[in-house]
């Protein structure tokens, strides 16, 4: 059985400012007319005069019968168009208004690393439905918390210079076992200096290169002491994935490998290793199922903090 794991520790305590240490806000508490009786006495019933003819019972010219009816087919026409235009400035004022909410919510997700717990972050315990090889259930126990840092050692040299672009703002990362402690995986949420442009360019550059994909940039485990994870260093990594997000300011990533330290020789990118008909060794114990499933579910954590949603401008 593994020794307890250690406490975890305060990202607030390693933010460079002090900052008090909250929950960042729940986005989900930020907050005739009538009919009338019919009378007793008979109706009165009167006759419209024949089309075409005055009160005298003289004919209408066609030009007089059909002035008013042009009229009215134009006053129609200048309400549409008033009704239309309107409804064309109110799609203007909303989209405006999404833009601004976007902007916040990206601004204010850069500062998540030190006002969100860790246990928002990285729980104690993540379950994962469906996640594992078949659509297996999956349930991953935390066993060790990285101190929030830089991104120095935390990459391989490759992957560290392809990420230059967008800056280290912060580095927080957690290691988990599944419940036969038999995998170990890392998973981390890079917070960088750039701005959305800059995640977008970045975005675009590893979906095109296929920066994701090769085995020469790789993250690296978090190996804690006294945990299932001593033994996962750089040549336990079995499979990882990378997604660079574009509506925050994160790089969000996890590695997997076994927990009795065996070594592994090619890496499989997890998209691969979850593939039907993969034969590799990664592929058939599901580490690329650990490593997308996990990764996955603390990025929907992460979100879940990013406050802000778009709301229509007064017009």
């Amino acid at each position: 059985m593994p020794s307890a794991a250690p406490a975890p520790p305060s990202y607030r305590d390693t933010a460079p400012p002090p900052h008090p240490f909250h929950h960042a806000p729940d986005p989900s508490m930020s907050w005739s007319s009538s009919a009338g009786t019919p009378g007793r006495e008979r109706p009165v019933v009167t006759f419209g005069e024949p089309e075409g003819y005055d009160e005298r019972g003289r004919g209408l010219s066609l030009a007089g019968r059909v002035a008013p009816r042009t009229a009215t087919a134009a006053a129609c026409m200048v309400l549409g168009l008033g009704l239309i235009g309107g409804a064309v400035a109110g799609g203007w004022i909303v989209d405006d208004g999404g833009d601004a909410s976007a902007a916040t919510s990206f601004s204010s997700a850069s500062g998540l690393w030190h006002t969100v717990p860790v246990d928002e972050l990285f729980p104690r315990t993540v379950q994962g439905t469906g996640a594992g090889p078949g659509g297996a259930d999956r349930t991953w126990t935390r066993i060790a918390v990285a101190p929030a840092g830089g991104c120095s050692g935390a990459f391989d040299p490759l992957l560290r210079k392809a990420l230059a672009p967008v800056g280290c703002q912060r580095l927080i990362r957690a290691t988990y076992t599944d419940a036969t402690q038999s995998y170990v995986t890392t998973v981390g949420l890079l917070f960088t200096k750039a701005d959305s442009a800059g995640m977008t360019a970045l975005a675009k550059r590893f979906a095109s290169e296929q920066l994701d994909r090769r085995t020469d940039l790789l993250p690296l485990p978090y190996a804690a002491k006294d945990t299932a994870a001593e033994r996962f260093g750089p040549h336990q990594r079995a499979s990882w994935t990378i997604s660079v997000l574009t509506d925050a300011p994160v790089v969000a990533y996890a590695v997997s490998g076994w927990a009795d330290g065996r070594t592994v020789d090619t890496p499989q990118p997890a998209a691969d290793a979850e593939a039907s008909g993969a034969t590799t060794a990664a592929a058939q114990a599901g580490l690329g199922n650990e490593a997308e499933g996990l990764a996955d579910r603390i990025e929907r954590r992460l979100r879940r903090n990013i406050v802000g949603t778009p709301t229509e401008k007064p017009s």
